[in-house]
């Protein structure tokens, strides 16, 4: 079972780990490969580094290093994005095989409608989902909050210790 931990990242099936927003290529692809394949070599424009994994019916896609096109924002660096979502030729019509849960709710096992229902998905900015026309959910995307960027170590996840720099003035002897 995999489940959606909304600001954190995305916990994998068999224990097998946390796919967790700032990690690195090395430690996202090693968490992965305990469960699945990692095929590396994919390529996003704008992103430094991308894999994917099959499990169970579903792909797994993993995004790291976002280079920003902007002067006034920072680039994003270690995992931001996580994409899940059955893989094409699945049909919609059922649930799929590998449950994801989010708010003890699969998302992938209930029609569309009851997932919208069951979940408020306007309480999770970080997660965006397929649309939900379709019987079934056919993906969603997880997409790294500005607060966990700003607020938690790269590497453990856990709230960064940012010390404080305080500029001292300069004297000038003249």
């Amino acid at each position: 079972m995999f489940e959606v931990l909304p600001g954190v990242g995305l916990a994998l099936p068999h224990r097998a780990g946390v796919l967790r927003y700032g990690m690195s290529e090395t430690e996202a692809a090693w968490v992965v490969s305990t469960v699945a394949d990692v095929r590396s070599g994919s390529w996003v424009c704008g992103i430094g580094w991308c894999f994917t994994a099959c499990y169970q019916g579903l792909n797994l896609r993993v995004m790291g290093d976002a280079l920003s096109r902007y002067e006034d924002q920072e680039d994003e660096l270690g995992l931001f994005g996580i994409r899940l979502e059955r893989l094409r030729g699945t049909t919609l019509e059922g649930p799929a095989s590998a449950p994801v849960v989010l708010d003890g709710v699969d998302v992938f096992g209930f029609p569309s409608r009851e997932v919208a229902q069951a979940v408020d998905l306007d309480a999770h900015p970080d997660i965006r989902f397929a649309p939900l026309g379709a019987p079934h959910l056919a993906g969603f995307d997880m997409l790294r909050p500005r607060d966990v960027l700003n607020d938690r170590h790269p590497a453990t996840g856990r709230p960064a210790d940012r010390g404080t720099h305080v500029r001292q003035p300069i004297e000038l002897i003249g």
